[in-house]
């Protein structure tokens, strides 16, 4: 059998034994990304043994102690062995207790997502030429070991299940390419949705153990019961309440990088999930005829289930009730989750932040009104409180995409550059540029949309790219107003960071003009692009040398850098050009 024909025949536990060293190179390639492919597979191999215990597990039961136990072992192993390559490097680890061990580690993962490419074939004809001597199971098989390898521990927060599916995803690409003609041709078509999908997912993920990890469980909970009510909100509250605990605490060992867990919770999961499907969600149904590995993912990326009639059932049971104030001291965790499930699934429309800032402002509503003497008048207001939170929201985004169309891509870019640099002065024009890019390139893709679909897809790629931004400022921390909209409130971080101004305790180090400017003849020979990057270091440069200058000097400066680039590349000799130009070029303001 094949190595996809393994993936299509098991499923559950099963479907954890046959791959349970495909999913212990996860694990060990995401902690070890240094390592080389040999060096994991030693390790891998060494590690199989303790991890026969987990085979016994029967499919109803929750991961025994004997999973969990395989990642104490992996981590002591490190901190064992002498002639570990990263032994060094995790030397701060090792000389802790176990716990702290364990979160030590964790944060040693670099993320390279959007970086690096994953794992390519290098010789696609010499692969398929195995075929002619019935090889070409092996070499399938080994070659699906080494992506994996490559695609953990570049993305080492991406979890196991999504590996493995991506993984049995590229098999095929690689079966089906083996067919054609032009092979590298087919290869670089096929494989480009894989690394696509990867690099979303691992934003996705490491966003999610962000949330995790930096905000009370009640956060993270809230997170997972939206989503759920959304993809179905026929399902009963009881339901999705039970459900959203689980799929948190599923997030919280697949954070950890627990793959042999997080593999065989998920499977679980998704087993219960299809058991239910009948109460759950209609569009799973497809999904649940599906094998493993490709029922899970399937099943996450399903669109939402039907919207129900609620007509006949408002929500003015929590903002016209007498025994509102009750019900939110006795049990307060419990009575804002019904909240968020009934707002929820009556506003599939909006997205996951805003149905969260009503969640926010209500609970901040009813702890100052359940103080009062007469409470009823104050939440009586609530519904009008939801909506304004709402139009603002749309409207943020409505004006951030009137932008865009009135000044166009380029101008638009240039402009998210002044004001970030503004915000967060503390980064290299490097890291500007990145940022801007991504911000630029989620209002080309959200903004053209109609309008209920700009707005949930402006505020999901905002979560993500902010989530990114906050994750740079924990490990080298930016300036106090960009940590406070990072940590305060994780519903209101966007608007947070839309109103932030000039950060006044920032000084730039004084540059000499042939710094602010670097000017050469390659320049001339430089696709748009590189020359737009050029621009805009120049850009972030000048506003954080003058953060109040008007707006008109910017642009005064970058009108005269387009047209010195454009005299200079005509010119006989391009490099004296630049050369005697920038010295005249008026790069710092008086």
């Amino acid at each position: 059998l094949s190595h996809v024909q393994l993936f299509v025949q098991t499923n559950g536990q099963n479907y954890l034994e046959e791959n349970l060293k495909a999913v212990t190179n996860i694990m060990v390639a995401q902690f070890l990304q240094k390592l080389t492919y040999e060096e994991v597979q030693i390790i891998v191999q060494e590690l199989l043994d303790l991890a026969e215990k987990c085979k016994s597990l029967k499919s109803h039961e929750l991961p025994s102690e004997s999973c969990h136990q395989l990642m104490t072992t992996f981590l002591e192993h490190i901190c064992n062995n002498e002639g570990m390559a990263d032994k060094r490097v995790f030397s701060d680890c090792c000389n802790i207790n176990k716990t702290a061990r364990h979160k030590c580690f964790l944060l040693h993962k670099k993320d390279d997502a959007g970086y690096s490419e994953i794992f390519q074939i290098s010789n696609p004809e010499q692969i398929c030429e195995m075929d002619k001597e019935n090889q070409v199971i092996m070499t399938l098989y080994l070659s699906n070991y080494r992506y994996i390898y490559e695609t953990s521990r570049k993305h080492p927060f991406v979890y196991g299940p999504s590996i493995l599916t991506m993984s049995v995803c590229y098999e095929t690409a690689v079966q089906s390419c083996c067919q054609e003609e032009n092979k590298t041709e087919c290869f670089q078509t096929k494989l480009e949705p894989i690394r696509k999908y990867v690099r979303e997912i691992s934003l996705r993920h490491h966003h999610l153990c962000e949330i995790g990890i930096k905000f009370n469980h009640r956060v993270a909970t809230a997170v997972e019961l939206v989503l759920l009510t959304k993809k179905q909100p026929k399902a009963n509250f009881s339901e999705i309440a039970k459900l959203s605990m689980d799929i948190k605490n599923l997030h919280q060992i697949c954070c950890e990088g627990n793959a042999v867990v997080c593999v065989l919770g998920r499977s679980q999961l998704m087993d219960y999930i299809c058991s239910k499907q009948a109460i759950l969600s209609s569009k799973f149904t497809p999904c649940c005829e599906m094998p493993e590995p490709f029922r899970g993912e399937c099943i996450i990326n399903s669109e939402n289930d039907d919207k129900p009639d609620l007509s006949s059932l408002p929500l003015r049971r929590f903002t016209e009730d007498q025994s509102v104030c009750k019900q939110f001291t006795d049990k307060q965790d419990f009575f804002l989750q019904r909240f968020l499930y009934e707002y929820s699934r009556r506003h599939p429309e909006l997205a996951v932040p805003v149905i969260l800032r009503v969640d926010t402002v209500y609970q901040s509503l009813l702890g100052k009104c359940c103080k009062l003497e007469n409470p009823l008048e104050c939440y009586s207001h609530g519904e009008g409180i939801f909506q304004r939170v709402v139009h603002e929201s749309h409207e943020r985004v409505k004006n951030q995409c009137d932008l865009r169309e009135k000044l166009g891509d380029s101008n638009f870019h240039d402009r998210l550059i002044v004001l970030y640099t503004k915000k967060a002065p503390q980064l290299s024009a490097q890291e500007l540029i990145v940022l801007t890019n991504n911000m630029a390139a989620a209002t080309a893709k959200c903004c053209p949309l109609n309008q209920e679909r700009q707005f949930v897809c402006m505020e999901d790629s905002a979560k993500l790219i902010l989530g990114a931004l906050c994750r740079r400022h924990e490990a080298e921390p930016i300036n106090a107003a960009v940590g406070h909209c990072c940590d305060d409130s994780y519903a209101f971080r966007k608007p947070c960071f839309d109103d932030l101004q000039v950060d006044g305790t920032y000084i730039s180090p004084p540059l000499s003009c042939d710094q602010v400017i670097s000017l050469k003849e390659d320049l001339c020979k430089a696709p748009e692009e590189e020359l737009q990057t050029e621009k805009r270091k120049l850009l972030s440069n000048l506003v954080k040398q003058k953060p109040n200058a008007a707006e008109m000097q910017f642009q005064s400066i970058i009108v005269n850098f387009a047209h010195l680039v454009e005299i200079c590349c005509q010119a006989e000799k391009s490099e004296t050009c630049f050369q005697e130009e920038v010295s005249l070029f008026p790069c710092l303001f008086s």
